[in-house]
């Protein structure tokens, strides 16, 4: 995509000793992705699945060992300078200098970022309750992702990465950081990349969603039509069955005897003929929720 903010094509990355088989295993495997400018883009996996490794080879901290990385048309790695300048990013360790002020933070960040916009760093301070005088030791781990989000957003980044943003926070800090920041940025034609494992707050926020499953990604797109193309059926059998029916893009099934429902993926005119020449007649139609989605696509 010409407008891509990052651009990843056949990125396969190896970790470690060799395991049972005789080779290793691939902690990213064959990865192509595109995250367009102006987006919240959310990676979606269990932890371990390869969300971290891929954000790290998009911050230049790991280099391709297969395929390419582009972000903003250039490798992180080779232009780091022509790069993390326009990054913004929020780790889940969200590591700061605990002997450090709030207030002397936010001055010690300033002069990496010539873009620092120090009154927008004192409005996202009052509006997060941190006052400049408290040490970043004493904070509670809200108000360290509080304080972290302040010095990723401050200079007004044209890419805002986040590697498990709401780890550990309790549900008014995940708000505030994926609820009003998070919109904000991408409705003033910035973009979002992050990671999470909660579903529920992905769904939330997100344009579009990659799922990543032992480091592949099994699906990409946007989530409206992630969330259309997959239904809920249940159907009613004249007969009982003693196996579960197989109907052509059903990824789940579950129930017994006359009545079962299925999670399809695929037009629902194919599902609904194919249950009428099984017999069946379907009851009920519904929308799965993401999570649902995601558990049966990596099952």
């Amino acid at each position: 995509m010409s407008d891509a903010v990052i651009d990843i094509r056949g990125l396969t990355r190896q970790f470690g000793s060799l395991v049972l088989g005789g080779g290793r295993k691939p902690a990213l495997h064959d990865v192509s992705l595109s995250v367009p400018r102006g987006c919240v883009f959310g990676l979606v996996g269990e932890n371990g699945a390869g969300k971290t490794t891929l954000i790290k080879h998009v911050l230049g901290l790991l280099k391709a060992q297969t395929g390419s990385v582009r972000v903003f048309g250039r490798d992180p790695v080779a232009d780091p300078v022509g790069v993390l300048g326009r990054i913004g990013c929020l780790s889940e360790d969200r590591d700061l200098p605990d002997w450090m002020r709030v207030a002397e933070l936010l001055r010690y960040m300033q002069a990496f970022y010539p873009t620092w916009d120090e009154q927008f760093a004192d409005e996202l301070c009052q509006q997060f309750e941190l006052q400049p005088r408290q040490r970043v030791g004493t904070l509670s781990r809200g108000q360290r992702a509080r304080a972290g989000l302040i010095t990723a957003l401050a200079h007004r980044p044209e890419l805002l990465v986040l590697d498990e943003p709401s780890s550990g926070l309790d549900p008014v800090v995940r708000q505030d950081i994926l609820g009003a920041i998070v919109r904000t940025v991408a409705d003033e034609g910035r973009t979002v990349l992050f990671s999470s494992h909660l579903l529920d707050e992905v769904e939330r926020v997100s344009d579009r969603v990659a799922f990543v499953h032992e480091g592949k990604i099994v699906v990409s797109d946007t989530l409206d039509q992630i969330k259309v193309s997959h239904r809920r059926f249940t159907v009613r059998f004249a007969q009982p069955q003693y196996s579960p029916p197989q109907l052509q893009g059903a990824l789940e099934c579950t129930g017994e005897g006359q009545e079962w429902t299925f999670l399809a993926n695929g037009g629902s005119e194919e599902l609904k003929r194919a249950v009428i020449e099984q017999g069946g007649t379907i009851i009920e139609e519904t929308s799965p929720s993401l999570e649902e989605i995601f558990v049966s696509r990596v099952k």
